[in-house]
Parts: structure tokens; C-alpha cells; sequence
């Protein structure tokens, strides 16, 4: 077995600072949602994936234990397998599990300390299987590392209903930039969160241990770490709520008071109840998912549900 050896793409901190600086100058103001991933971050979001009110991730692993096997087959013999936003890993050991002879497989994620740890644990588990990781933020263009010997196809894996925290029109544009990288033999396998009663919905995002809320303020405080922030925490409330129109929840850290916050040497003024808005959570239905993927040149070829169509794995496959 060899030793997973990460490439580090990573953005630099200019492009952070950046980032800040053009979200905090819109209207409304927004944070860059990727970087809510650092390590403290990333480990904030794993115990949220626990927490009873948050359904998708337990759903999806349904889903993924019920079903790998038939997505494999689905997949065929001799894949590179990619997944962005890799995280702990979690369900992709569902279908790994069940591939035919996968020649490479490429976890990408921000958060370098997760994804070094869990990529050398991975490569444990299955010790033939090829292991390279990629350190990058992933909603950027970036490069596969070379593969040898080439696989019948490339793969990519988009669990975790990530895509929903794009802008519709940025949801296009990658799955534009994903359909280039598996080029015309390929195929993506994504999670979808599906639109439900907003009872169910909206607990998911703002739970009653408040480890949500942390999640969100822990974005203010990296700005503060890494960008000499002056950030209050405690005067930003978690606040999660629900626009029909494009059916998505809307994260945001609301502010209690009138204030002043400087980044890196920048002064940016909040009104008392005015929000940054840190991530969105776009639930669409299927009908208005398959629309979507076509605008980008791609086909829904196959659709894995719970029994309750709370939430779906699509292979997704270029249309020509």
C-alpha cells in the first residue's frame, strides 16, 4: 500500500481576503460558503451530519447502503473515481466497496488536516485501490492528477446534497466544469436534497443544540484568524429560513446590534438585523433537477430514493 500524497491547491490567503471583500460589499451581504470548511469547520459540520434533526445524511446513507451495489454495476469495470468535497469519507466506502476493479481514486476537499487523515485511513481499508488527494477548493477549476494505467472512465462522486449550495446558475456552471473532466465516456453520481414540508425541512438547519449555529459564526471567526478580523460572535445570531422562489434555505448570521467590523484593515457596517449570508440550501424536485442537468449538457440516466422521496442519488450522464 502506498502512502496517500496530497497535491495542496489551495487558495491562498489573498484569495480569501478577497473573497470577504467582495461579499461584504454586496447587497445583500454574503460569505463565501466553501470557506465555512476549515478544520474547526469541517469538524463542526461532521457532528451536525449526527444530529437527529438533520435527515439528509442519514437518508443518503440509506440510500447508499441499499444501493451501491446496483450503482456499481451502473459504473462499469476500471473507474477513476473523484469525489470534491470529500469530507470524512463516509459514503463513498458504500460504493468502493462494490466497483469493479476502481483504478484511482481522488478525494478533493478545503479542509487539508480532514482530508489528509481520512484519505491515509481510506487507503487502510482498501490497500490496492490507488489513493491521491487533492487539497483545493473544488468550486474552482483545477486539474486531475495523471492516472496510469487510464481508466474506461472518470467518475465523479457529489454526495451530501453539496450542489444545492449553489446559485442555480453556478450549479450549471459546474456541473459544465464536471462534464469537461469526465469527458464524453463519463459520469457523475450527485446527491440531491429533495423540496419537502418545511416541518421537517427547516429543523435540519437550525437545530436545537445550536451545533448549526456554531457552524455559521465559526466563518466569522476564521475571518478573525486568519484575517484579522474584529467580528463579535456573540453579537451575530444563526438565523435559517425559507424562499420559495428558488426553493432554497438561506443560512445567515444576523446582527444584534449597530456596529462596525473591520477585515483586514477594511470597515464594513452592520445595521442592527442586518445579515451576511453564509450558505444556500437550493431542494429542488426532481422534475426541476433533471431541467437543470440538461441546461449543462447532461442526462439523468438513473434515480436512487428513500421510500419517503426525501432525497435522491442521480447517475448522471453526458447527453452526446
Amino acid at each position: 500500500m502506498a502512502e496517500p500524497k496530497l497535491r495542496d491547491l489551495l487558495p491562498s490567503t489573498a484569495e480569501f481576503r478577497d473573497a470577504v471583500f467582495a461579499g461584504l460589499s454586496s447587497d445583500p451581504k454574503t460569505l463565501p460558503t466553501a470557506y465555512l470548511y476549515d478544520e474547526t469547520g469541517a469538524r463542526l459540520f461532521e457532528a451536525i451530519c449526527t444530529l437527529d434533526e438533520y435527515y439528509p445524511t442519514r437518508t443518503e446513507i440509506a440510500i447508499m447502503r441499499d444501493h451501491a451495489a446496483a450503482m456499481a454495476r451502473e459504473l462499469g469495470p476500471r473507474v477513476r473515481l473523484v469525489e470534491p468535497g470529500a469530507g470524512a469519507l463516509t459514503k463513498v466506502r458504500y460504493l468502493l466497496a462494490h466497483l469493479d476493479d476502481p483504478v484511482d481514486f481522488v478525494p478533493i476537499d478545503i479542509s487539508i488536516e480532514q482530508l489528509e487523515n481520512e484519505a491515509r485511513i481510506l487507503a487502510k481499508e482498501f490497500p490496492e485501490l490507488p489513493v491521491h488527494p487533492v487539497a483545493a477548493d473544488f468550486t474552482e477549476a483545477f486539474a486531475l492528477p495523471p492516472v496510469d494505467p487510464p481508466p474506461a472512465r472518470t467518475v465523479i462522486y457529489y454526495p451530501g446534497s453539496t450542489i444545492g449550495n449553489f446559485l442555480p446558475e453556478d450549479q450549471v456552471a459546474f456541473l459544465l466544469r464536471m462534464r469537461e473532466l469526465i469527458g464524453s465516456q463519463g459520469a457523475l453520481l450527485v446527491g440531491v436534497d429533495l423540496y419537502k414540508d418545511l416541518s421537517k425541512l427547516l429543523p435540519a438547519y437550525d437545530d436545537a443544540a445550536g451545533v448549526t449555529a456554531a457552524f455559521t459564526k465559526n466563518l466569522l471567526a476564521r475571518i478573525n484568524r486568519e484575517l484579522d478580523g474584529t467580528f463579535d460572535t456573540g453579537l451575530f445570531e444563526h438565523r435559517a429560513s425559507f424562499e420559495a422562489e428558488p426553493s432554497r434555505v438561506v443560512l445567515e448570521a444576523v446582527s444584534s446590534v449597530d456596529q462596525t467590523v473591520e477585515v483586514a484593515g477594511r470597515s464594513f457596517h452592520f445595521a442592527a438585523g442586518e445579515a451576511v449570508r453564509t450558505e444556500y440550501s437550493h431542494k429542488p424536485t426532481l422534475e426541476a433537477f433533471a431541467k437543470l442537468a440538461g441546461t449543462a449538457g447532461l442526462l439523468v440516466r438513473r434515480v436512487w430514493t428513500d421510500e419517503d422521496d426525501m432525497f435522491s442519488v442521480q447517475l448522471l450522464e453526458p447527453a452526446s
